[in-house]
This record gives C-alpha cells, structure tokens and sequence, in this order.
C-alpha cells in the first residue's frame, strides 16, 4: 500500500435527472447533481440548522446507462468512488476548475419509479457494494 486513499461514500438526493454524454466508440458519461444534508442544532440559539451539500457525480458507460434508465430527480441513491478534480479552457480563454466524484460502485434506495408502483431493481451496480438501509431518519442516513 502506498499510504494514500481517495474514497468516497455518499447517501443523498438527485438534483437534476441524469445527462448523458457519448463519445465517438461507444464509451458514454452520465452526469448528476447529488445532495446531502446535514442537519444540527445551534447550541447557543437552539435552532435547528439544516445545510446542503451538492456534488458533481459521474459514471460511465454501463453503469451510466443504467443510472440514466432508473433514476430521475429526487431519487435517494447510495454512491462509492473517489474524488477527481480537473481544468479547462473555456471559450473566453480563461481556466475552469471541477471537483467530481467518479462513481465506481452505486445502489439505487428508492426511484419514482419504485413508489410509483412500477417494478422496479433495487439493486443495480457495476460491482458489488453493501447493501444500505433504507432509514426514514435523514440524520441517520449511514450505509450499515
């Protein structure tokens, strides 16, 4: 082992339905907002403070193809990948900078699809992750 580790593990809510990319091949890429909140209490106010987070997803190929078929805005779907930043040159000439998450393994929680009665796979991945718990709780929303 080389003493590093990028790995993330994410539970949260599409912001947006998945937009697919498709390059010259076959290869493709999905991309999706997903948000996670967090939710305290401010001790000195007791208010409850509820913040989101959003991240830039992105999966390819299959596992692309599958998120774009089942998954839609609002879905909750548990995630594992790493983070990667990257750089471009915009139009105008100047330098662009991201942070995404490149998704290696995923488990869909709970589609429209599924509560809309439709039969729907709970449980597609490019590989094999462990199965989360669907909890009502978002404050307890951990993946075991």
């Amino acid at each position: 082992m080389n003493g590093t580790l990028n790995k993330v593990m994410l539970i949260g809510h599409l912001g947006d339905d998945v937009k697919m990319h498709y390059f010259e091949g076959g290869n493709c890429i999905g991309r999706f907002p997903l948000a996670t909140n967090e939710v305290y209490i401010n001790k000195q106010t007791n208010e409850r403070i509820a913040s989101t987070e959003w991240h830039n997803l992105v999966v390819r190929n299959k596992a692309a193809e599958i998120c774009e078929k089942y998954l839609s805005k609002g879905d909750k779907i548990y995630i594992e990948g790493r983070i990667k930043s990257r750089q471009w040159q915009a139009e105008d000439g100047t330098t662009k900078y991201t942070t995404e998450i490149q998704v290696t393994e995923f488990t869909f929680l709970t589609t429209k699809k599924e509560v809309e009665g439709l039969k729907t796979p709970q449980h597609l991945e490019p590989k094999a992750a462990a199965e989360a718990p669907n909890t009502a709780s978002p404050e307890n929303d951990l993946p075991f």
